[in-house]
């Protein structure tokens, strides 16, 4: 199976280039890491061009209208059998690739691995994704609380393709994209640790919220469920979770 790596970058241009170095060794020839860029500098395109010789990378300007419409833009422009989705300042552990596929091919179409959260210079800051978010599979305990968590989630084309087009009004474009997955097949959650979440200033992710935003967000991502329809026919609604 082809890997597409998704790789949504804003200013970037700090950390990018250690991502890129920890992902590119884990994939084959065949596979391709799609860079988009919706930073309104060169200097995100700059920390990338060491690795734009390699026939694998693709460096895109973005639509500049958000992570979300980044992500999206990325998911339909990819060729690969299963999508990584990406953040520009993580670091991908050796065998994150080899371990998402296994369980792809025992029948996932969502995979969604745990993380070591670090500080801004990867010193690890002893709690895991799992443990800050109570990951879990189960729609209705990721609309009350999402733990579905982009940078640690891989998806088949089936599951991406009937995520797409995404609402307008969704809240979080790796919430949906987890819902959604459960809708059309098995969810695989991992235990392991495969990647250093650098939480500093310029992440994307991890921000506080008011109340009234995550009372909206909710109502916003039931409304999306209630009127989605599948592009795929329906599978059984499972899950698995291994160590």
């Amino acid at each position: 199976m082809k890997i597409s790596v998704l790789v949504a970058a804003y200013n970037g241009e700090a950390y990018i280039a250690q991502q890129l170095s920890s992902i590119l060794p884990q994939l084959g020839e065949g596979d391709e890491l799609l860079i988009s860029d919706d930073s309104r500098t060169p200097h995100t395109k700059e920390a990338c061009e060491p690795f734009l010789n390699d026939p694998r990378v693709t460096y895109l300007e973005g639509p500049h209208a958000g992570v979300d419409k980044n992500k999206a833009f990325l998911l339909r422009r990819c060729t690969g059998d299963v999508a990584f989705l990406s953040d520009q300042d993580d670091v991908w552990l050796p065998g994150k690739v080899q371990k998402v596929m296994a369980a792809v091919e025992s029948g996932a179409c969502c995979v969604m691995h745990n993380a070591r959260l670090t500080d801004a210079d990867l010193n690890p800051t002893g709690e895991t994704l799992f443990e800050a978010k109570h990951v879990g599979t189960g729609v209705l305990r990721n609309v009350i609380r999402n733990g579905y968590t982009g940078c640690c989630m891989a998806l088949t084309r089936a599951a991406f393709e009937a995520a797409l087009p995404f609402p307008e009004k969704l809240p979080m474009h790796d919430q949906w994209l987890g819902l959604v997955s459960e809708r059309v097949g098995k969810v695989t959650l991992l235990d392991e640790p495969l990647l250093l979440w650098r939480r500093n200033e310029g992440s994307m992710t991890g921000g506080r919220t008011s109340l009234l935003q995550k009372l909206v967000w909710r109502a916003e991502i039931v409304t999306a469920l209630l009127t989605f329809r599948k592009s795929c026919s329906a599978k059984p609604n499972t899950s698995n979770r291994t160590k």
